[in-house]
């Protein structure tokens, strides 16, 4: 039986043979083997083949295709295919939208979820093709050169207003099939009588005519792989034997190639990512993994290139679980991603979905005639957005298009623009996008001429002149002239002109050969004006007539009022048809002048029958009341015209910017003071950055008003705006440029807005700056105020206040006011920040108290002729009262001053005494309420000298001093003496004791046989006395006959293991404030010294810094934290011993206190 053919899969055609009309079963059979088939595929194919005698998708005898019957929607449905592996593959499906209102939507998908519409390519092709007759849209999706990839399930989705329907399919891929010669499986038989197993190998069954088989009969089905697959390997040869398989190297090959794989199992990973996501445009997506360990780290790739953690890509670890957010998804987001956990891997693609952009406003139809502008205008869902134009099925752009079409993009809104319209523009149009499509169809007719006047018969005698004019509406019209049907060419006595819309043909000296009936034929249009030309021939003897003069003048004013319009700078010619006999007088007058003839730039031509009055190049003033009149014997005729002249309207004034704002900008201007003479149609506007030479139009419709806002601005960049006016006539020159302006936004709202202080009469408020503060910055803030309850806003300050804070003054007593503050900047004023509560401008008593500070609380020490400025702050409502005292007395002292202001009082000394010593008191009141604060000052100098310096006694090297303390300490305690000694001799000074306490010491080593003279110097706070105290007697030291046996030098043994002679005391220090441990240690040989924490040796960690010097060991500790608290020993270590010393540091964090207080 053959294989079924798939009728809406093309391209991928499997041949097999037909069935026989009779319905019998053809004995031929088709077998697809794959191209890398072995021999034992092919023989287990042929087998299974002769068995049922069908092959894979076979139908049943005499069973003819039938399509498949549309349902739903669809009138046809893709079907199921196998494609060829190298090919291309096409699938159809038709829609029917004859009961639709609109039209419908049609997506492509594989799988559950991915849209095959965002993969169009060279790989994947779609085409979609509308039927107008039938109203049927055909869908076809293809598949160029088949790969393994291309493989599953497919499904197509048509959704309409109110319908849906899906229809599922199957694409398998199967590799491109080689010839092979058929049964190939028989020359593995073996040769003999001995059965299958009996015999060689024989093949000459490749070269004899093989006879055909008989018709065997039907067995179940056997498939001799799923027994292999579950036997055991030990069996393989006697089940190939069995089914009467050979090969059994290619058995175990293909038996090999069928059993599955089981997957690696990671070591990292215990749940990988997905094969791919999907996220629409404008979301944000997961994508997450679980790890083995929870500690581990993980790296995130995005096509190759790491990812660093930021406000668009979010990375979150809980636990097991590895999360990577990525927020507001565009295009380039759609990309691969891996997550790297060691060497291990985990890939994953993710796929961006545009939303379709709609189409809101559709095409309407077009009819227009030949040489028209034609504009297709259509609106869609999203700005900036790509919309394809199309007509009759091909694509219109930039390259294709030429000048013919234009393309125009204003937000929304995009326009085709079709210049001077012919015949080949009719046709259907189309405006796409890839959420939806609108059509509009353009007809072309040609264009109507209008005659504005025709021509008239003509009666002339012989040697005049015979004139036929005739004026049509388009001035680029050519046309012939046509004498009794024949054209006329022009003579020396035939002229013919064209002058802008009016054709003439002029016969001088006219003959009796001349008369016939004459024609003006329009080129290209189907019409013809006709007239008579007679020939007036006198026989008789001539008898003058007399006709009255007569004007035949229709200038077609409104009304009738004769008004003939004229663009300045264009060329006024209006021809005048006069009768009358005897020929009259012709005569134009603007007002009382009259207009010459045959000169000037306003001049008349004049013949018998005719008057032309010309203007060349209209001015202005050439704007008035004209007449024409003619006179002759028997009358007189006049007649009045009124010629306006009109021009391009003059340019708008005073452009200017009124507003701006984030990306906008208002402007506005006066209309023109001249209007050309006839309405104002509108205006057009354009724009430019400062310093560019481009401006850039922003209207193409003429705009009304006289104000306009310009869009889609940058904030921060100066433009500059002109402004066009249009009327009737045309469009004016550019106006004067605007004064530049920059778009910015009026910041926001100031924050924190607060009552600072109240008075019976003024509130000081307070505020923090705007959260959002654009480009323009804040120029200031503006104060307002009103009662509660009224609605009446004050502004307090004239000028903006650049600080943030302000006192409203001049308030009534007593009133509940509102307040409210607004920023100001270029672009104007800012939300209010308004107080939630109104406040009673009322005093708010507050008892007095004085703030001193801290190194003020103690006595304050001055060494005289220092300054001292001493400020004291204190707080109290009303203004306390403040009184200054001194040791009780009310300070009258002109050398202390006293200042004092609202929030504190300072006290001053330019130059400080001993007499300024003493106890100052600061009192403030408020009412009956008293607080006050002392302030002890001591104003120190040197000491005097001590006196009544003597030796007391002198002997062996040794003198003995005495004193008496001086009597000017300074004004404070005596710390000490300084004692110095001279040598009579030499009569140099040397110290010999510092800081003695007691008011007398013991020098010692004095050499026998000197005179020894000492000096006593007193020492207070401020230093040494000026002057010392000289001993009023000397010490002589005498020599005696002493004799001294020295006994013999014996080496004292000074080696010692070490011992701590100052222990490591406990400590507790604050957190990030440096510290140091000491100790001190002794021993000889010295001491090798091991610090140590928690009893591990303490390394070369630059936290802490060693250090010996003579025996005192310290130990630095740089900024300690909470960890680097514990037990901390010292080791000291040499030949003789050790010695241990051991300490606790704790380490405590402070707490701020907020904090502590919300603890």
């Amino acid at each position: 039986m053959p294989e079924p053919q798939t009728p809406a899969a093309k391209g991928d055609e499997t041949a097999a043979a037909p069935a026989d009309q009779g319905g019998k079963k053809s004995p031929s059979v088709s077998v697809c083997l794959p191209a890398d088939h072995s021999p034992v595929e092919e023989e287990l194919q042929m087998k299974q083949t002769q068995k049922q005698g069908t092959s894979v998708g076979k139908r049943a005898p005499g069973e003819d295709h039938q399509p498949s019957q549309p349902s739903g929607i669809f009138v046809e449905r893709p079907q199921s295919a196998t494609a060829t592996k190298g090919k291309d593959i096409t699938f159809v499906a038709k829609v029917d939208s004859s009961n639709m209102a609109k039209k419908p939507t049609m997506k492509w998908l594989k799988g559950k979820w991915l849209d095959l519409g965002s993969k169009a390519g060279k790989h994947l092709q779609f085409k979609e093709v509308y039927d107008r007759n039938t109203k049927i849209y055909t869908y076809e999706m293809s598949i160029i050169k088949v790969v393994d990839g291309d493989a599953g399930s497919y499904r197509c989705e048509v959704t309409a207003k109110n319908k849906c329907d899906s229809s599922p399919f199957e694409v398998s891929v199967q590799a491109a099939p080689e010839e092979q010669q058929d049964n190939i499986l028989e020359a593995f038989k073996r040769s003999g009588d001995g059965g299958e197993d009996a015999g060689e190998l024989d093949f000459s069954a490749l070269l004899k005519k093989r006879e055909k088989k008989p018709k065997v009969v039907e067995e179940a089905e056997v498939d001799v792989f799923l027994i292999l697959k579950d036997a055991k390997p030990c069996d393989y040869e006697r089940i190939a034997f069995e089914y009467g398989i050979t090969d059994l190297r290619g058995l175990l090959k293909r038996l090999k190639k069928m059993k599955k794989v089981e997957p690696k199992k990671s070591d990292a990973f215990l749940r990988k990512l997905d094969a791919a996501y999907s996220v629409d445009k404008g979301k944000k997506i997961h994508l997450s993994v679980e790890v083995t360990d929870p500690n581990t780290p993980v790296k995130w790739l995005k096509n190759g290139q790491e990812v660093k953690p930021s406000a668009k890509y979010v990375f979150e670890s809980v636990g097991n679980k590895r999360t990577l957010t990525i927020n507001k998804c565009n295009q380039s987001d759609d990309a691969a991603y891996e997550c790297v956990v060691g060497e291990e891997k985990s890939f994953t693609e993710v796929f961006v979905k545009e939303p379709p952009v709609t189409i809101t406003k559709l095409l309407d139809d077009a009819h227009t005639v030949v040489g028209q502008k034609v504009e297709f205008e259509v609106e869609v869902s999203e700005e900036g957005a790509n919309v394809k134009w199309m007509k009759d099925g091909v694509e219109l752009n930039k390259e294709t298009a030429g000048s013919r079409y234009r393309f125009k993009k204003d937000g929304r809104r995009h326009v085709l623009i079709v210049n001077e319209a012919t015949k080949e523009d009719i046709g259907m149009y189309h405006a796409l996008t890839n959420g939806g499509e609108s059509k509009a169809e353009l007809e072309v007719e040609d264009k109507e001429l209008e005659v504005l006047q025709s021509i008239a018969d003509l009666t002339v005698k012989a040697a005049e002149q015979a004139v036929f004019k005739c004026e049509v509406s388009d001035e680029n019209v050519k046309g012939k002239w046509l004498k009794d049907g024949v054209e006329v060419r022009p003579s020396d006595r035939v002229k013919i002109t064209h002058f802008g819309r009016t054709h003439k043909l002029m016969i001088d000296d006219v003959k009796p050969s001349d008369a016939g009936d004459y024609s003006f034929v329009p080129d290209g249009y189907a019409l013809s004006l006709s007239a008579k030309l007679n020939f007036l021939e006198i026989k008789i003897a001539y008898v003058p007539r007399e006709d009255p003069p007569k004007i035949h003048l229709d200038a077609g004013g409104p009304g009738g009022d004769n008004t003939i319009t004229v663009v300045a700078g264009n060329k006024l010619s209006l021809d005048v048809q006069i009768t009358g006999e005897p020929a009259p007088t012709v005569c134009w007058r603007k007002g009382d002048q009259v207009v010459p003839e045959g000169e000037g730039r306003v001049h008349v031509e004049s013949n018998k029958s005719l008057s032309s009055f010309i203007i060349e190049r209209a001015e202005k003033d050439d704007e008035g009341r004209y007449s024409i009149s003619v006179t002759n014997a028997a009358g007189e005729d006049v007649v009045e015209l009124n010629v306006k002249i009109v021009d391009v309207p003059s340019p708008p004034e005073n452009v200017r910017c009124t507003s701006v704002g984030e990306y906008s900008g208002a402007i506005a201007w006066d209309p023109p003071a001249f209007d050309g003479g006839v309405p104002i149609k509108g205006y057009l506007m354009e724009r430019r950055k400062v310093g560019s030479s481009r401006w850039t139009k922003l209207n193409f419709d003429v705009h009304e008003s006289t104000a306009y806002e310009a869009k889609r601005m940058i904030e921060g960049v100066l433009y500059e705006m002109r402004v066009f006016t249009v009327n009737g006539v045309g469009t004016s020159e550019p106006s004067a440029t605007s004064q530049p302006f920059m778009p910015i936004a009026p910041t926001g709202e100031p924050t924190r807005l607060t009552v600072d202080d109240v008075t019976d009469t003024t509130c000081a408020l307070k505020w923090r700056p705007p959260e959002k503060i654009g480009a323009g910055g804040i120029d200031g803030y503006i104060v307002e105020y009103c009662k509660e309850g009224g609605d009446q806003w004050v502004q307090a300050n004239e000028e903006p206040v650049v600080n943030n804070q302000y006192r409203v003054k001049g308030l009534p007593v007593g009133e509940r006011m509102l307040f409210r503050v607004t920023a100001v900047n270029i672009a104007g004023r800012s939300p209010p920040a308004t107080l939630p509560q109104a406040v009673t401008i009322r005093e708010i008593v507050e008892n007095p108290k004085i703030r001193v500070p801290r190194h003020l609380r103690s006595k304050l020490t001055v060494r005289v002729g220092e300054k001292v400025n001493l400020v004291l702050p204190f707080q109290g409502k009303p203004r306390p009262v403040a009184t200054w005292s001194k040791d009780g007395v009310l300070l009258e002292d002109k050398a202390v001053g006293t200042r004092t202001s609202d929030v504190d009082a300072i006290l001053f000394i330019r130059s400080a005494e001993r007499s300024h010593s003493g106890k100052y008191t600061l009192s403030v009141q408020v009412e009956s309420a008293l607080d006050s604060a002392d302030l002890h000052i001591q104003v120190v100098e040197e000491p005097g000298p001590p006196v009544a310096v003597r030796v007391a006694d002198v002997w062996g090297s040794n003198a003995a001093l005495e004193w008496k303390p001086p009597k000017d300490d300074g004004n404070c305690e005596i710390i000490g003496y300084t004692v110095h000694k001279a040598d009579m001799k030499t009569k140099d000074w040397f110290t010999v004791v510092e800081h003695n306490r007691r008011p007398g010491c013991t020098v010692s080593d004095l050499v026998m046989g000197n005179e020894y003279l000492f000096r006593v110097f007193s020492e207070n706070v401020c230093g040494l006395s000026a002057e010392p105290g000289i001993s009023q007697n000397t010490a002589i030291v005498t020599k005696t006959g002493l004799s001294h046996n020295r006994a013999p030098f014996k080496e004292a043994d000074v080696n010692c293991s070490p011992k701590f002679t100052a222990p490591l005391m406990d400590r507790s220090v604050v957190a990030g404030y440096s510290t140091a441990i000491s100790c001190a240690v002794r021993g000889y040989p010295k001491p090798k010294i091991i610090w140590m924490k928690n009893n591990m040796i303490i390394s070369e960690d630059p936290k802490f810094l060693m250090q010996n010097n003579q025996g005192v060991l310290t130990l630095n500790i740089r900024k300690p934290g909470v960890y680097d608290g514990g037990k901390y020993s010292c080791r000291a270590a040499n030949d003789l011993g050790e010695d241990v010393v051991e300490c606790k540091l704790e380490v405590h964090v402070v707490q701020e206190k907020g904090a502590a207080a919300k603890n």
